[in-house]
């Protein structure tokens, strides 16, 4: 299942997160995949928002990963921009991080390749001068079931 929409500024980005975060009931893999600028850390805040998370949000570049617990949920928002070899994630625990009960949010997916697990949605964003395109993507049967109340919840925020 794929969703496509095209957003024309932040707070769309964030309308979109928000709406996904609630779909995802605050567990999963969600890879964020486009260049520098492109709305990744803005997705992220917005799913963090939507579990009470208040202050501010940024990149984990040189930590790698930033945790957060909100209302007994774990979630982890991973930056891999600086990774030099995927090979660093198994030093760090990595695998410890992706119990069926956490989310985890991974910008730069790719820097991870063969260490990382399969996602459950893959986010892409792509940006220009008039604002973003994103695709959201499933690959697992989690993945599909979220799209389709995400999908839901859309429609009814659309409607509403």
């Amino acid at each position: 299942m794929l969703f496509s929409r095209y957003l024309e500024n932040e707070k769309e980005t964030l309308q979109v997160a928000r709406s996904l975060a609630q779909a995802l009931e605050g567990r999963g893999v969600v890879f964020l995949q486009g260049h520098l600028g492109a709305g990744k850390t803005t997705f992220c805040r917005g799913v963090l928002e939507t579990y009470g998370h208040t202050g501010a949000v940024k990149s984990p570049t040189y930590t790698l990963v930033e945790p957060y617990t909100l209302d007994n949920l774990n979630v982890y928002h991973f930056d891999l921009y600086r990774l030099s070899d995927p090979e660093e994630l198994e030093y760090m625990g990595i695998r410890d991080y992706f119990d069926e009960g956490n989310l985890c949010l991974v910008e730069w997916p790719e820097q991870g390749e063969g260490i990382l697990p399969q996602p459950d949605l893959y986010v892409r964003l792509q940006a220009d001068e008039s604002g973003r395109s994103m695709t959201i993507e499933s690959f697992s049967e989690y993945g599909r079931t979220t799209l389709n109340k995400f999908d839901r919840i859309v429609h009814r925020s659309v409607e509403g």
